[in-house]
């Protein structure tokens, strides 16, 4: 599993995160231990104001679990996994919540801890803790018989098209997925060996280079969204520097941004809304039986969810009826039957546990294929949007190039010129028909 975590506080805005299903098909609150509620913003709050008595700000610590796609991983998995992390850490007895996501047909959990021993008062120290986690991360894909990443087998081989939130929610203003924008920079980084052709290689694909304001080196699209060179090519500030000289030879960001929006001619924003429209509306009809789907899939684990629940409280009134009470009781405590019969309620209320366990796994399995057949459209949707985006932004360059769109419409008078003769050279020949003998 891919472990990320970090020291945090706001813990009501965090529980409201983990519970909110937005973004999510499913949310499943799995466990809130050591604290005085069951109920996760309750026991937050509860994490909260015990962490008002400390200096400490970040008293929470969170952690989310991501196995590889593809895979099925029960719940108990992910708690001998979070068991590891607590081990490691020395979090093992703090307060914490395990809440399951379900995303585009993949199963992950988050964990949180509260830092705050309470006896003490004091926060628990958390050293090297990215260090510590990467080495149960190793040990989670080596139990687990899963292909390593490159990246966690060598650091130099991290995946340089990983992207941070700020980078996601930036790309999904845009309408494009973080990695291929990040793509389309490397490979103009790659392609080019100077600041001209690095300028021209971008503007073929829809950004502008331009002198930042704080950032130094940018690039700038239509939108007028700004990407920070060094941030989307992975290239140090220091080589990008070298290859392109003193950035003061940039025009300023305002005045490139100010001529991207003079040259948007009412024919080129059309182009760009009929793209985006029809875009929309091919995603619509993937949303709503994505919709459809998480809506069934709800129904059919709060029914099976609800018949184990019945189940159990069956059994536990069974096991229960078989322990004597009054001096029947007494004399089966002194014969040691009642030890033998309470040893068999415990196994038994065990082994129902298991079941009950693996019952919620199977269908969450099942289900979990379904939503990523779907997915797979869902995916091939946004590969065709994303390349029609993209070639849009390459259109929006090459009609801002200067001359090009009189050349574009001088085009289109030929086409229509020759489209005229045709359609007269046409009713001659049938008029010279119609007289012929």
């Amino acid at each position: 599993m891919i472990l990320k975590a970090k020291e945090r506080g706001d813990a009501p805005q965090l529980a409201r995160y983990l519970l909110a299903d937005r973004d999510n098909d499913h949310v499943e609150l799995h466990e809130v231990r050591g604290f005085a509620s069951d109920d996760l913003v309750s026991a937050f709050e509860e994490a909260e104001a015990i962490a008002s008595g400390t200096r400490c700000k970040n008293h929470l610590f969170s952690i989310s679990l991501n196995p590889p796609e593809g895979e099925q991983v029960g719940a108990e998995a992910f708690e001998r996994a979070i068991a590891q992390v607590e081990q490691k850490t020395g979090l093992a007895g703090q307060p914490r919540a395990i809440v399951f996501h379900e995303k585009d047909g993949r199963r992950h959990a988050h964990a949180v801890w509260s830092r705050i021993d309470h006896e003490r008062m004091r926060a628990i120290n958390l050293p090297h803790y990215k260090i510590k986690l990467r080495d149960v991360s190793r040990q989670l894909f080596m139990d687990h018989g899963w292909d390593m990443p490159r990246g966690l087998q060598d650091r130099a081989l991290r995946d340089p098209l990983n992207f941070t939130r700020a980078e996601w929610q930036q790309a999904r203003r845009v309408g494009l997925d973080p990695r291929e924008i990040k793509a389309v920079f490397r490979q103009c980084w790659n392609a080019s060996d100077n600041r001209a052709s690095l300028e021209r290689s971008l503007k073929e694909r829809g950004f502008w280079l331009a002198r930042g304001d704080r950032r130094g080196f940018v690039a700038v699209d239509y939108r007028g969204e700004v990407y920070a060179l060094a941030r989307y090519t992975g290239v140090k500030t220091k080589d990008i520097e070298a290859r392109l000289g003193d950035r003061n030879a940039l025009r300023a960001l305002s005045e490139v941004k100010a001529e991207i929006a003079g040259n948007m001619t009412d024919r080129l924003q059309s182009f760009i809304k009929q793209a985006e429209r029809d875009a929309k509306q091919r995603m619509a009809v993937v949303a709503f039986r994505k919709a459809d789907m998480a809506g069934r899939h709800q129904t059919d684990r709060r029914e099976l969810w609800d018949a184990i629940e019945r189940r159990w409280q069956a059994e536990t009134q069974q096991r229960a009826a078989r322990l004597p009470k009054g001096f029947s009781g007494i004399w089966h405590r002194i014969t040691g039957r009642y030890a033998r019969l309470k040893a068999q309620n415990e196994q038994e209320a065990l082994q129902g546990h298991h079941r009950d366990r693996a019952e919620k796994d199977a269908l969450i399995f099942k289900q979990l294929e379904e939503r990523q057949a779907l997915q797979r459209e869902i995916r091939a949707q946004r590969t065709a949007a994303q390349s029609e985006l993209m070639r849009l932004r390459e259109d929006v360059a090459q009609y801002q190039t200067p001359g090009r769109e009189e050349r574009e419409q001088h085009r289109e008078r030929k086409r229509n010129e020759r489209k005229t003769r045709s359609r007269t050279r046409d009713q001659r020949n049938r008029q010279r028909r119609d007289f012929e003998p």
